[in-house]
């Protein structure tokens, strides 16, 4: 195809990654899926293996690589608490020297470069609901710092890469995700109260439930991210990219309840510490910047997530 480019996209194996590998090949695209598997999977890739346009490269970001390229979309790092503080070294180095290494193939290559950042970059915020221009309450030290502060320097990095040398650049911002694909055992809500309530265990809250996060649904996200690769100069980003609804823990676990008719009851722990207490995007920019804004409702996305899951538990082994 005439306007078909060559894509790199690094975690791509992973929850996101994946679905964007898919979007990307079925508009036309070459895609090269790099991705050393530490919280990405094959099974979310076998259907795209034997795809004349679709290439795996087993291989971690942190590590140079020389190929031709037209654009990069950088989603390389664990993005759940559970596997980000289980190696917070190797979490850090993913952010700091994948974007490096991102960039300075960028370079080489003459391709546009896209920073998979994260609302994290708030930390917790004291402003609410958070806008692009809003620094962030981040504790430097805390056991998310790791992540947190990794995507910082990330687009810092992004940035002085623009300044110095031009370089095509895009940030986004992503806000809690979800649907099918995400793993069963990585810690995040949306899975956990799940799996959870579709095995009949009780459904742990972390606090006094009534925390917010604003959950968008990944074909949503997938959809912000293209959009954001291909608007053009000079809008580089940061843009806030979720879904501007908040949704206490507490209401997603009654709506979880409800989907999967399960009979779980809900049992509190103590807060993790620094977890936020309240996340939600402004998404203006995207708005105007982009035509932009998620369209699938909580409900809805949630009943497919659930259906993704029934057939994972009912199909493979038990979830541990």
């Amino acid at each position: 195809m005439a306007n078909c480019k060559r894509v790199l996209v690094t975690g791509g194996a992973g929850f996101i990654g994946s679905h964007l590998c898919e979007r990307l090949i079925a508009r036309g695209d070459a895609v090269m899926c790099l991705d050393n598997l530490y919280t990405g999977a094959e099974a979310n890739i076998a259907h795209l293996r034997d795809h004349p346009a679709f290439a795996f490269l087993h291989q971690d970001v942190c590590q140079p690589t020389t190929i031709e390229v037209d654009r990069i979309y950088n989603l390389a790092c664990p993005a759940s608490p559970v596997h980000y503080q289980r190696h917070p070294v190797q979490t850090t180095r993913t952010s700091v020297l994948g974007a490096i290494n991102m960039l300075d193939l960028a370079l080489a290559a003459g391709a546009r470069v896209l920073q998979a950042s994260t609302s994290e970059v708030y930390g917790d915020p004291a402003v609410h609901p958070q806008p692009e221009t809003y620094w962030g309450n981040v504790n430097t030290i805390g056991p998310r710092a790791c992540y947190d502060e990794g995507k910082r320097c990330a687009e810092t990095l992004f940035f002085d890469y623009r300044r110095q040398h031009g370089l095509e650049i895009r940030v986004a911002r992503i806000f809690n995700t979800y649907g099918p694909r995400m793993q069963p055992n990585d810690g995040r809500v949306v899975s956990n109260f799940i799996v959870q309530a579709l095995r009949g265990a009780p459904i742990t809250i972390y606090g006094d439930g009534r925390q917010t996060r604003a959950f968008c649904y990944v074909d949503d996200m997938v959809d912000g991210l293209l959009r954001l690769m291909e608007t053009p100069e000079p809008e580089t980003g940061p843009i806030n990219l979720g879904n501007p609804v908040e949704t206490t823990m507490l209401e997603l676990a009654e709506l979880v309840i409800e989907l999967t008719g399960a009979r779980s009851k809900l049992v509190h722990l103590p807060s993790p510490e620094d977890d936020p207490r309240q996340r939600m995007p402004v998404i203006d920019r995207a708005r105007d910047a982009l035509g932009w804004t998620p369209s699938t409702p909580l409900h809805t996305g949630l009943e497919r997530t659930v259906a993704h899951f029934d057939a994972m538990l009912r199909s493979g082994p038990p979830v541990l």
